[in-house]
């Protein structure tokens, strides 16, 4: 079906994912892993096919003007393909999360009752300019048992069609449904409206993009959404630490990059500590272009560095993605984990410490998807914890929360297991 009558080309799409998701879940393993392994050989197969259709899309955002960050998120360089054809791999070689039976217990009854780790269904991709993306998202699909459609950004609908064959192409190889991974064929902004509100089809919606794109996927839609709106994440420096340790976790976990959504963009300093660590840090800052918007006692205790200027109300719940950090100096760890609750977005918090009680009070009392003692901000993310893969971040607290790989995209049902018990 082509997609001139979006209502109807979406209805098509949707039963064809649902249809699929049935498939998808009874599959095999070896299937899954087949499939996989098919795609990751034929994106370095037809590399040169992929750069061939990714250079009209990287051509047109230039010429539309479109800024050097996000001309840049488009390309697929030979590192991206090969990347991505890696994590296919590494997805085949980790362990299957459906199907496995956790947690049983033998029930005074003489029932044995567990949980059984089980598929999604279907899931909607929403997401910008990334095409590697489509693989991402489609790998995980495959290897969770989902089916899933996928809607890209217009910038790279030429560039997601290309890749968007290979996986077709690899889970009909592996005996797997074509339709188990589809990508939206049209630029249509209502296709997305039609994909946000088809619970029939979809059991749930993943934005990954800017912040006003969650925010109306979040507003409209009528199905689950799995998300995060910001990442303003908080470094907190302890009156008890390592001051050497400090300056270089606080370093990295703004300026490693600064346009991931798990780098620092605020940073308190404890009283006892600001005097000898301000200074420090500030000059590290400084010599890598970072603005500091300080507090007044912040600001007194880095004077004489560049790029030093008052912080606004404003800034302390600002995520900047950009070299601009918000410092505060605090007077406490309740201060601390008080301001983090107000002006926190729930994504990731560190704190640097030598003190064990206050570490596993932040740990306990900061309520954030991911809250680290003495390490980076940075290291919020799925491959970092061990995921393989992730397919975005999630602020929310049901069902999954923090990095979202393989068992993000599953969900638990109870099974019992009886030798013809009745109930009394």
């Amino acid at each position: 079906m082509t997609p001139t009558d979006i209502p109807a080309y979406m209805a098509h799409v949707g039963a064809a994912a649902r249809a699929a998701s049935r498939a998808m879940a009874a599959a095999p393993t070896a299937a899954k892993d087949r499939a996989l392994l098919a795609l990751a050989r034929s994106l370095r197969a037809a590399a040169g096919e992929l750069q061939a259709a990714n250079a009209p899309d990287v051509q047109a955002a230039e010429a539309a003007g479109l800024a050097a960050p996000l001309v840049d998120r488009l390309r697929l360089t030979p590192k991206i393909i090969h990347t991505v054809a890696e994590g296919c791999e590494q997805l085949a070689a980790m362990p299957d999360p459906v199907g496995e039976i956790t947690g049983v217990k033998r029930r005074p009854s003489g029932i044995s009752v567990g949980q059984m780790r089980v598929p999604l269904g279907v899931f909607g991709m929403i997401y910008e300019s990334r095409p590697n993306v489509t693989i991402e998202a489609a790998s995980l699909a495959i290897k969770s048992g989902n089916a899933c459609i996928l809607r890209g950004g217009s910038e790279a609908l030429r560039s997601n069609l290309a890749l968007a064959r290979l996986v077709r192409a690899a889970l009909v190889e592996a005996g797997l449904p074509a339709e188990g991974v589809q990508l939206v064929e049209t630029t249509d902004r209502d296709a997305v409206g039609r994909l946000i509100a088809m619970p029939e089809s979809v059991d749930v919606i993943i934005p990954r993009g800017g912040k006003s794109l969650i925010e109306r996927i979040s507003r409209e839609a009528r199905v689950p959404v799995i998300k995060h709106l910001d990442g303003n994440c908080h470094v907190y420096v302890d009156a008890e630490v390592d001051l050497e340790m400090a300056v270089k976790v606080t370093d990295n976990a703004k300026t490693q990059k600064f346009s991931p959504c798990n780098a620092a963009e605020s940073l308190l300093v404890h009283a006892a500590q600001a005097a000898a660590f301000l200074p420090r840090i500030g000059a590290v800052f400084a010599a890598k272009g970072v603005e500091m918007r300080a507090c007044p006692r912040a600001a007194t205790l880095l004077a004489g560095l560049p790029r030093v200027v008052p912080a606004t109300e404003a800034d302390w719940g600002e995520e900047y993605l950009a070299p601009v950090i918000s410092i505060k100096v605090v007077d406490s760890l309740d201060e601390a984990i008080a301001h983090i609750g107000r002006y926190g977005s729930h994504h990731t918090d560190a704190i640097l410490t030598t003190n064990h009680a206050n570490a596993m009070r932040f740990l306990r009392e900061v309520d954030s998807a991911s809250v680290m003692v003495n390490a980076s901000t940075r290291f919020a993310d799925g491959f970092e914890y061990g995921l393989g893969a992730e397919i975005g971040i999630s602020t929310d607290k049901f069902h999954a929360r923090g990095p979202v790989g393989l068992e993000g995209l599953t969900s638990l049902k109870w099974v019992v297991l009886g030798q013809g018990e009745v109930r009394g």
